[in-house]
């Protein structure tokens, strides 16, 4: 098996002298291809600074991320934002919908961005796991909270990333919008083999994955695999 992610070292700090905080104290681990990993944690504990420094957003202070064999950090920044935009797909808590685009434009938009042609089968195939076809016309403020992580579901999974990475992607749903939620990215990590990082703090959601990285004070406390 091939580590389609690695993570080595890793180190985050803020501030300077009397003020500096470790957000991230030497963290390593690696996720397979297709593995399904909740990362756990307090608030507080580290856990979206870890996932915005394996998803590009922001450079760690020491230490290494390889995504699918590149060592995203010895990019420069315009070649790190097309790495990011081709190999990582990101959902977040509040959607990040652009609100002049409609569904399908909003899906299709990191596409569009790299000027690359639209591989329409996979995006009739991503629009119907959605349930999202009697909506590709709508905007945003046309659809409910859940339809809308429906749709930044999508956007993250039109490129077929490396990775997706998920921020507490159910924080702002009810418990039924959120089960679907979940069962969406679970229905992708299984029929696309999308490998898949959620970062969560509810249980109910960090049991349904392979295997629960829980992080306390930027280190890793304990790594276990839930089912093989």
């Amino acid at each position: 098996m091939m580590a389609i992610l690695e993570v080595h070292n890793l180190t985050k700090i803020y501030g300077k002298g009397e003020s500096q905080v470790k957000a991230l104290n030497d963290i390593s681990f690696s996720v397979e291809k297709g593995e399904f990993v909740a990362i756990v944690g307090a608030s507080g504990s580290g856990k979206s600074t870890l996932l915005h420094i394996i998803g590009g957003v922001d450079r760690p202070t020491s230490g290494k991320v390889f995504i699918d064999g590149t060592d995203i950090y010895s990019l420069n920044e315009s070649q790190l934002a097309i790495f990011r935009r081709r190999q990582i797909g990101l959902i977040y808590q509040f959607y990040n919908l652009i609100p002049i685009l409609n569904v399908e434009e909003n899906i299709t938009l990191p596409l569009l961005l790299d000027h690359r042609k639209v591989d329409k089968q996979r995006l009739h195939s991503i629009i119907d796991t959605l349930g999202l076809a009697e909506r590709t016309r709508h905007l945003p403020n046309q659809l409910s909270g859940g339809q809308q992580q429906r749709v930044s579901i999508g956007r993250a999974l039109i490129n077929q990333p490396a990775i997706v990475l998920a921020d507490e992607p159910t924080g702002n749903l009810d418990s039924k919008n959120s089960r679907e939620i979940i069962d969406l990215l679970k229905y992708s990590n299984k029929q696309f083999n999308q490998t898949l990082i959620v970062i969560t703090h509810d249980p109910n959601i960090a049991l349904q994955a392979d295997r629960v990285i829980t992080i306390q004070d930027g280190r890793i406390m304990k790594d276990e695999v839930i089912r093989s």
